[in-house]
């Protein structure tokens, strides 16, 4: 066994990595960027390492770097974690001609799955059922919609060096395929490098349904399936396994023909192979084509680690030393069931935009697996993914793994930034879900109610209030004026509505506030309040933000008059970044006559793109930042000229 390793990643899965190997006896190094100097990762490392600038390109990306690190440190091998450079061959080859061991598959494994033609015809050749569709070389704007034609409507274009959804677009009718091929390659441009696409048949009720494999270069296992079909934009949001509905001839054929495509490779290490399924009418063994293999170990791999007792990171240390496989195929079986749901900081009522912020509040219930890479008190920042935890739960079944879901995600406490764990509770509330009724178009087709926001109560308001105004410990005689009870008043927002509210202090343990016309008691008993007859949730206040951690985290903003007055002197026609990130296009030109709708310019934020559109008709007034530009979130892009309606007012 190595005695130190290098992780050349951050993150949650730099600290994932550091459990296992930590709790087997090996030192760990770990790697950081500038703005990582004082992340979780850094400070449960053994030894850290500085390799650079803030932005992946400038630190996490830089191969030659985290090499050097490794042999300065003394460490034996490089565990290269998910994204960034684990699947590039080319750095697995430097690893190794420096004399040291890459955690992971050969660089010849991950070139011949690193392409999605060329990957699935190799699995034509070892017998894997693939999705009809056109994977060649010749990337002719009309050959590639002809060929869409050839299989039929609807399509999915894919970057052919894809992942994450990224440089995918799905294709309804014919009129629509050439924006949508532009739009397709452009980003996967940016994401890899690359900008070639395949074109496949767009299953109608698809299911995505993968299996955990391990390899040690000659033979492989599997260790069972995952379903990972609550997606959005084409990235999973909840996986479990095993998945609903499987029945042991389908488990069968699939196991059998994910462990044919790892040794069709000669694979070595933990990787995946995914499936699309047909779920129109229930599983069927003859009902799924291989779509991709991930050479790396998967962000959801908890989940099979919980079904099967199975440490992935453990066996990935020891096959990489030199050790077999830990276990024979028989050996595996599944135990009861697993849910994790990815909890991120995004603003999901404005499309899933990827949100930054200062975390006040991290916490999660004591019955939770929460694998995390930042604390409290941590900055989620705009170079990298926005991800803030996994919540993992086992139960003995799917209805009991279920419940503990939904409690696990009411019992997060998280503050300081907008997160999408209201989204998950809907999702594990979700009617279909708990059904096992799963399809890839579930979120899409139910998007209205999964991203309803929460009734405000007037006693969430109060409680609100109370922490704006410092009112929620007893301060003795503090807030009486002589012997009449002081009144106090707050403005509050939430949801985009504004609350004036008022309080009566009474006495030490006694408030009357007054919330849209309703009257509201908070009494305070022992070392809690009750407010309107219910005990009050816990409540977080930092910086003008009050969080009350009820309906999984209610934000309000404590408003100024002041500067909501000053705020209310804009003209209403400039067009602002939602988010920190990199003007990648800059469309628009002064004097352009612009309609509704318009792309105006597109933001690259987080991995992911966003196109900025106009609001209206109108003329452009100023170009307010270039092409190229690292602008922060409410940046000034674009102005228009003010309309007719303005002007004559």
């Amino acid at each position: 066994m190595f005695d130190t390793i290098l992780i050349a990643n951050r993150g949650e899965i730099a600290c994932r990595v550091m459990e296992t190997a930590q709790a087997m006896g090996v030192r760990c190094v770990a790697v950081y960027s500038d703005v990582d100097a004082t992340s979780k990762h850094v400070a449960m490392a053994d030894r850290a390492v500085h390799i650079g600038g803030s932005a992946p390109a400038e630190s996490y990306l830089r191969g030659d770097v985290i090499i050097q690190a490794a042999l300065d440190t003394g460490a034996q091998a490089v565990h290269p974690g998910y994204g960034f450079l684990s699947e590039n061959p080319d750095f697995v080859e430097a690893v190794e001609a420096a004399g040291l061991v890459f955690i992971g598959p050969s660089a010849s494994a991950i070139r011949a799955m690193g392409l999605k033609d060329a990957a699935k015809a190799l699995m034509i050749e070892a017998g894997v059922p693939v999705v009809p569709g056109y994977h060649g070389s010749d990337q002719d704007d009309g050959l590639l919609a002809g060929e869409a034609g050839k299989i039929g409507y609807p399509v999915l274009i894919k970057a052919v060096a894809g992942g994450g959804g990224k440089g995918m677009r799905l294709v309804e009718e014919a009129g629509a395929f050439q924006a949508a091929l532009e739009s397709a390659r452009s980003e996967a441009k940016t994401a890899f490098g690359n900008a070639d696409v395949l074109v496949e048949k767009f299953v109608s009720k698809p299911r995505h349904i993968e299996v955990q494999i391990f390899g040690d270069g000659t033979r492989a296992v599997h260790l069972f399936e995952r379903d990972c079909s609550l997606q959005r934009r084409h990235q999973k949001v909840i996986e479990e396994a095993p998945a609903p509905g499987m029945t042991p001839q389908m488990r069968q054929a699939m196991g059998d023909a994910a462990v044919k495509a790892a040794e069709a490779i000669g694979y070595a290490g933990a990787g995946t192979v995914e499936f699309i399924v047909d779920g129109s009418d229930g599983l069927s063994p003859d009902g799924f084509f291989f779509m991709e293999m991930n050479t790396r170990l998967q962000v959801e791999h908890p989940v099979t680690e919980a079904i099967t007792g199975v440490d992935l990171v453990e066996w990935q240390l020891r096959v990489a030393a030199g050790e077999a496989l830990p276990k024979q195929q028989e050996e595996l079986s599944i135990s009861g069931h697993a849910f994790e749901a990815r909890l991120y900081a995004e603003d999901v009522p404005s499309g899933f935009l990827p949100a930054t912020g200062k975390l006040t509040d991290l916490a999660f219930t004591p019955q939770t697996r929460a694998d995390s890479g930042v604390r409290a008190g941590d900055v989620i920042s705009p170079f990298y993914d926005p991800m803030i935890a996994k919540v993992i739960v086992h139960g003995a079944t799917r209805d009991v793994a279920l419940a503990k879901l939904r409690a696990a995600l009411a019992g997060c406490h998280v503050g300081g930034t907008v997160t999408n764990l209201a989204f998950l509770g809907a999702l594990a509330a979700h009617e279909g879900f708990g059904k096992g009724d799963v399809d890839t178009g579930l979120i899409a087709r139910d998007i209205e109610a999964l991203t309803a926001v929460p009734e405000v109560e007037a006693r969430h308001v109060a409680l609100a209030g109370m922490a704006a105004l410092d009112l929620l410990e007893p301060r003795g005689q503090t807030g009486f004026a002589l012997w009449d009870p002081l009144v106090r008043s707050v403005l509050l927002r939430f949801d985009g509505e504004e609350h004036l509210v008022k309080v009566r202090v009474m006495d030490a343990a006694r408030q009357v506030w007054v919330v849209g016309g309703t009257e509201v008691e908070a009494l305070r008993r022992g070392a809690h309040w009750i407010i309107g007859g219910k005990r009050a949730a816990a409540v977080a206040a930092v910086d003008g933000v009050v969080t009350v951690f009820e309906n999984y985290g209610m934000v309000f903003e404590v408003i100024d008059p002041l500067e909501r007055a000053a705020g209310a002197q804009g003209d209403g026609n400039l067009i602002e970044a939602p988010m920190p990130g990199l003007v990648r296009v800059m469309e628009a030109e002064v004097g352009q006559m612009v309609q509704k709708g318009d792309r105006l310019a597109v933001l690259e934020a987080m991995k992911m793109e966003h196109a900025l559109l106009a609001a209206r008709d109108g003329v452009v007034a100023e170009v307010l930042a270039s092409t190229g530009d690292q602008v922060e979130a409410g940046a000034a892009l674009v102005r228009l000229e003010a309309d007719d309606a303005e002007v004559a007012a």
